[in-house]
């Protein structure tokens, strides 16, 4: 927390749900979406929150031999990486900053910023992932196959690098629930680190 800026890194599988909540979040609280550049094509669904510059790889490597990126990883065939200007800025100016990022950037994130809040999303089960990744209609079934392989392996991975101070599961139909322990759990980190400095 830099100022009376706030940090909030928020991972989970895909097709879990991550997107919606963070957009939730960020009218609610509200926050700023972290700004990602990727070197993946952009997506109609893009449009709705989170900010991406789409590179190509080539742009996305002079970028980071800048030093442009907070954190960065390779997932599903492209890059990823968060701009730190903005993210810096942000905080420094005192406002709430939503990254939405997979378990390898945000232990980096972690490292950067101590005083942060890291909160990892949950299906109900695995079969419940499954059904919503085919309902989304976005993948072919070797895909999704593929994907609940790399969820099983974030799941552990989560669990076992102890970073994150929530770890919720998203029910299905249950998204206004999952909001309201995430922002209590948002509200107590903040009166700690209000404690915590006076």
């Amino acid at each position: 927390m830099s100022a009376s800026g706030l940090l909030i890194f928020i991972s989970g599988p895909s097709g879990v749900g991550k997107s919606t909540l963070c957009r939730r979040l960020a009218a609610d609280l509200p926050a700023e979406f972290a700004v990602s550049a990727t070197t993946r094509p952009g997506k109609p669904q893009d449009a709705l929150g989170k900010k991406y510059l789409f590179v190509t790889e080539n742009i996305f490597r002079q970028m980071l031999e800048a030093g442009e990126f907070l954190e960065y990883a390779y997932k599903f065939d492209n890059w990823y990486g968060t701009l730190r200007k903005p993210v810096e800025d942000g905080l420094e100016a005192g406002h709430t900053i939503l990254f939405e990022v997979e378990v390898q950037g945000a232990i980096q994130i972690r490292k950067m910023f101590p005083v942060s809040l890291g909160i990892f999303v949950l299906p109900p089960s695995m079969d419940d992932l499954k059904h919503r990744l085919e309902v989304r209609k976005r993948d072919d079934e070797a895909t999704i196959l593929r994907r609940l392989t790399e969820a099983q392996q974030e799941i552990r991975s989560a669990q076992a690098c102890g970073i994150y101070n929530l770890m919720v599961v998203n029910e299905d139909n249950g998204i206004d629930k999952t909001i309201k322990t995430i922002k209590r759990t948002i509200k107590t980190f903040r009166r700690d680190e209000q404690n915590r400095l006076f």
